[in-house]
């Protein structure tokens, strides 16, 4: 694994999981300390996180972590309600034993909550690989770092509940046992807007909490410059 693949792996799980929040500043000369590399690296991994929707970037300024607008999740739940259920209904129709045996383990009560929320986004994976549709893999597998973000932004400040969203998942996945693809379907898109309103609102309230990137990087470029 090269250098920029281990920074890039490091900080996507760092922002991911919610350790750094929306609008946290990513101070290049900071991280290339902590993480013994150049800034050739160091760049490398940060325009991958870019690629991803993780960080913004302002020219010549610097990066943050990126503030989801509530547009941005409007989206993102739009392109979710359309591919998720037909994901669903596919895994009703092909998933194999091993497949819903990974989903089964997914929906088993666990008391840790930062593993609770790790296994209901693992679950939206798995669903996607049991539709064994390569294509449709492929279109949802750079959405999969969003949604794991997502969820830990949402679960622990009370906009979603976990041990709720679980259910919803044992309810998919007695559907998916029983090969009826339209229920499954029917079940996935009703889990995926209940999550909608929720989290706008907590978009709302990152836009609130989260510095403008501009003015975070600027602030930055002055005081550093002084």
């Amino acid at each position: 694994m090269t250098r920029a693949e281990q920074v890039y792996q490091a900080l996507r799980e760092r922002i991911v999981t919610a350790e750094a929040r929306p609008g946290h500043r990513l101070i290049e000369r900071d991280l290339a300390a902590e993480f013994g590399v150049s800034r050739i690296p160091l760049r490398e991994a940060l325009q991958r996180l870019a690629a991803d929707g993780l960080v913004t970037t302002v020219a010549g300024q610097g990066s943050i972590v990126t503030v989801p607008t509530p547009k941005d999740i409007e989206d993102l739940f739009d392109v979710r309600a359309g591919l998720e259920p037909l994901a669903a209904r596919l895994a009703a129709h092909h998933a194999g034993p091993e497949a819903l045996q990974r989903l089964r383990e997914l929906v088993r009560p666990v008391d840790d909550p930062e593993a609770l929320v790790d296994a209901n986004a693992a679950f939206h994976r798995e669903l996607v690989a049991a539709a064994a549709n390569p294509l449709l893999g492929q279109i949802m597998e750079p959405l999969e770092a969003r949604m794991r973000w997502l969820f830990h932004l949402t679960s622990f400040k009370g906009e979603r509940d976990p041990v709720r969203q679980r259910r919803e998942h044992a309810e998919l996945l007695e559907a998916l046992e029983a090969g009826d693809g339209d229920r499954a379907a029917a079940i996935t898109l009703a889990h995926i807007e209940d999550g909608r309103g929720p989290t706008v609102e907590a978009a709302r309230r990152w836009q609130v909490e989260a510095v403008d990137a501009r003015e975070a990087t600027r602030t930055r470029r002055r005081r550093v410059s002084a």
